[in-house]
């Protein structure tokens, strides 16, 4: 099956060029996120890649009920909308709930539904509704060619363009595998196929108060990913992981980023 590609503002996933969604875990303030999408626009540029800058506003499936979750949704799309008017970029977060959609909407370009709520009706109907594009985590649970039903969902209610990402998938208790015979069955929906080596990487708590993760693998997944063929590359992005209030355990430096960025192109050639 041909692969209908995705216009995500002034990017196209699923044409020639492979696209990098990229940001922090979740908006942490102002300040640190719209350093973060200055740092990633200067790096993209000098590798002509394009970028579509991510961002969570909430975290809704934490671990600990004490876990810092983001601002909330006034104050993350105002955020932003900061990041966008300062930038440029076109931008991505999740969404949690049907009534979020419109105005989320009215911010970000793509629309992101998490892995755990890529089964649910209302909030795909509502997700295609706005006419935005929608990205879909594939669920841990959920194998590549039941994700089908949810193209269908999001096509049949009107989403301008709809993206499947890959997340791994639970192996056992507290961890996550990647088959990555997934991403050709998942390009094999219509839809192109983006890569999450961050999340990917998680060790999910088996008891504890948060998520674990192997970040030193991030570069492995995204190499074999690339070496497969994907439409865009996934990568939760911080200057300093290991003090990041969510995810540190699995997010990229963003120190290092630029080094995998230039190798991954040259590998995809």
């Amino acid at each position: 099956m041909n692969i209908h590609p995705v216009q995500v503002g002034p990017v196209t996933i699923g044409g020639p060029d492979l696209v990098l969604i990229a940001g922090p875990c979740v908006i942490e303030s102002r300040a640190a996120t719209l350093d973060i999408a200055h740092r990633l626009a200067d790096i993209t540029a000098a590798l002509n890649l394009p970028l579509v800058f991510k961002a969570s506003f909430d975290k809704a499936n934490r671990s600990s009920i004490a876990a810092y979750r983001g601002p909330g949704l006034d104050a993350g799309l105002e955020v932003l909308a900061a990041v966008g008017a300062a930038t440029g970029l076109p931008l991505t977060t999740d969404v949690h709930h049907p009534h979020q959609a419109a105005a989320i909407a009215a911010v970000v370009d793509l629309l992101q539904v998490p892995a755990f709520l890529c089964r649910q009706t209302d909030l795909l109907v509502a997700c295609a509704e706005t006419g935005r594009p929608v990205n879909v985590k594939k669920g841990q649970f959920m194998a590549p060619q039941a994700m089908g039903a949810v193209v269908d969902k999001l096509r049949v209610s009107g989403a301008s363009g709809v993206v499947l990402t890959e997340r791994g998938t639970s192996f056992g208790h507290g961890d996550l595998v990647v088959d990555y015979r997934g991403l050709p069955i998942l390009r094999g929906l219509g839809a192109p196929v983006c890569m999450d080596a961050t999340h990917a990487c998680q060790q999910p708590p088996t008891g504890g108060a948060s998520t674990g993760g192997l970040r030193d693998m991030v570069p492995t997944l995204a190499r074999a990913a690339v070496a497969v063929g994907i439409d865009a590359l996934f990568l939760e992005v911080h200057p300093d992981p290991d003090r990041a209030p969510c995810d540190g355990s699995n997010m990229l430096p963003l120190a290092e980023l630029d080094g995998l960025l230039r190798g991954l192109l040259a590998l995809r050639g």
